[in-house]
C-alpha cells in the first residue's frame, strides 16, 4: 500500500512559496496531489467579541489551530477524506463553510510557520524554505496588499514595521534551520523545482509497505 508524501512549503511573507507550491502541484496535477494552506487554520475566536478579534496577530504561532491541522494531515496520510475549514478574514473568525478534501498521493502543507510546531515538521517527508530578500518581500507586500485588497500603503508599511517583520525574525527566520532545502528566488528557481520534483517521484516510488 502507497503512502502519500508530504512536502511542508514555508518562507516569509511575500517570499515566493505560493509560487512554489503552485509549480509543484502544475507537475503533479495529472497525477494525485492536493495543497493544504496553512492560512485555512487559523483559530475559531467566534466565542471573542469583534473588537477583540480585531487584535488578532496571524503572523503569531498561536494564531493557528495546529492541533485540527495535524489531526487532518495525519487522516489523509491514511487515505481517509477531511472537511477543510474557511477562514473568514472580514469577521475575523472561522467560516460555517467547510471544504471537502479527499486523500491523495502528494500533500502540500503551506504557510509561514509550518516548520514551526515540531509535531508538524515530524509529518513531512521533505521540509523546504523559501528564502528571499527582506526588501523583495516587502516590495510584493505592498503590491498585494494595494492592488488585491485595497489597503493604503501606509497602512501596509505600519503593519509590517510592527507585526510582520518582528515576527519573521522571532518565528519564521529561526525554521529555515530545519529546512532539508532551502530555494532562493521562489517559483523563479527552476533547477530546484526540477529537484524537487525529482525527489518527490523517488520518495513516491519507495513509499510502499511490504
Amino acid at each position: 500500500m502507497r503512502k502519500p508524501v508530504v512536502i511542508g512549503v514555508t518562507g516569509g511573507s511575500g517570499s515566493g512559496k505560493t509560487s512554489v507550491t503552485k509549480a509543484i502541484y502544475e507537475r503533479f496535477k495529472d497525477h494525485s496531489i492536493l495543497v493544504i494552506e496553512q492560512d485555512f487554520y487559523y483559530k475559531d475566536q467566534s466565542h471573542l467579541p469583534f473588537e477583540e478579534r480585531l487584535k488578532t496577530n496571524y503572523d503569531h504561532p498561536l494564531a493557528f489551530d495546529n492541533d485540527l491541522l495535524i489531526e487532518h494531515i495525519e487522516k489523509l496520510l491514511r487515505y481517509e477524506p477531511i472537511e477543510k475549514p474557511v477562514y473568514d478574514y472580514a469577521l475575523h473568525t472561522r467560516s460555517d463553510q467547510i471544504i471537502h478534501v479527499e486523500p491523495k498521493d502528494v500533500i502540500i502543507v503551506e504557510g509561514i510557520l509550518v516548520l514551526e510546531d515540531k509535531r508538524l515538521r515530524e509529518l513531512m517527508d521533505i521540509k523546504v524554505f523559501v528564502d528571499t530578500d527582506a526588501d523583495i518581500r516587502i516590495i510584493r507586500r505592498l503590491q498585494r496588499d494595494i492592488q488585491e485588497r485595497g489597503r493604503t500603503l501606509d497602512s501596509v508599511i505600519d503593519q509590517y514595521v510592527n507585526v510582520v517583520r518582528p515576527m519573521h525574525n522571532q518565528f519564521i527566520e529561526p525554521t529555515k534551520r530545519y529546512a532539508d532545502i532551502i530555494i532562493p528566488e521562489g517559483g523563479q528557481n527552476f533547477v530546484a523545482i526540477d529537484l524537487m520534483v525529482t525527489k518527490i517521484q523517488t520518495i513516491l516510488e519507495q513509499k510502499v509497505i511490504l
